[in-house]
């Protein structure tokens, strides 16, 4: 098949953005902050986003270690906004925050994330998209506080089986991680289509460390979450999961939520889709 020039001209600007994400060799281990497991899928052109990402520690760590607030009895919520671009990409910014009846409400940091997809119309035989994700935490809440990710996104929906892999790469800008370098923290997230609107599987989160030598498996983080999805509407989405961590470095009990909203400003001019 042969392109025409109109048609090598608007392949070429996913393709432009994709590589970009990809140059900009990636932040420190996914934090219980925002515990989600990426699918392909963006946000449309003229529709937003709004998700709030719960989560309580049960069991974690209980006293300061190198100057990080202890997780146990945590309350954990962040506010997550994406807009969508156009049919290939959309850019999200998240608000996290801490809670605990020690030190109170307090403020976390910010991350921006503008992501990128390969079009459905290219019809891949798996859903490819590309992730970058910026952002300052306080250094009471992290050993780095300048981080940058870069989360390849593989998903596939076969029959009622669905799958999705993150092999996300991390790296410290600013912090006790900068000498480790890149790091590898990979997520996946395997489901059933009990029915149209219940999907139940598992997701597995982990960070092996620096990507020249993995850390002993004892020093590494690998939680896995029981969970559930349901398909409320095109407007809803939500999502509940109880995370169970295997190795000392990673905190032993979590329950988390997410809760999504989708507006779509260009068919109601502002009125949210009901």
């Amino acid at each position: 098949m042969t392109l025409t020039r109109p048609q090598t001209q608007r392949l070429r600007a996913p393709i432009a953005t994709l590589l970009f994400l990809l140059s900009a060799t990636a932040l420190a281990a996914q934090t219980n902050y925002e515990i989600q497991v990426y699918g392909v899928e963006t946000v449309k052109p003229g529709n937003t986003m709004v998700e709030l990402h719960s989560n309580f520690t049960f069991a974690g760590s209980k006293t300061v270690i190198d100057g990080v607030m202890p997780t146990e009895h945590s309350f954990h919520e962040t506010i997550e906004i994406t807009q969508g671009i156009n049919d290939w990409f959309e850019t999200g910014f998240y608000i996290f925050t801490a809670e605990s009846t020690k030190f109170g409400t307090q403020w976390v940091g910010d991350h921006i994330r503008p992501r990128a997809r390969i079009p459905e119309s290219w019809h891949w035989p798996v859903g490819v998209s590309l992730s970058t994700e910026i952002g300052y935490t306080r250094r009471a809440y992290s050993t780095d506080t300048w981080t940058w990710e870069i989360r390849p996104i593989i998903d596939k929906q076969a029959g009622r089986l669905y799958w999705a892999v993150n092999p996300a790469l991390e790296r410290s800008w600013h912090g006790d991680s900068v000498s480790q370098g890149v790091a590898f923290a990979p997520a996946v997230k395997v489901g059933w289509d009990f029915t149209k609107k219940v999907n139940a599987g598992f997701e597995y989160y982990g960070s092996q460390g620096p990507i020249t030598g993995f850390s002993p498996v004892k020093d590494q983080e690998q939680q896995f979450f029981p969970c559930v999805d349901l398909n409320l509407s095109e407007a809803w989405e939500f999502n509940f999961g109880l995370g169970v961590g295997v190795t000392r470095s990673t905190d032993h009990l979590i329950v988390k939520m997410i809760i999504g909203r989708r507006f779509d400003f260009s068919r109601h001019k502002g009125k949210p889709t009901p």
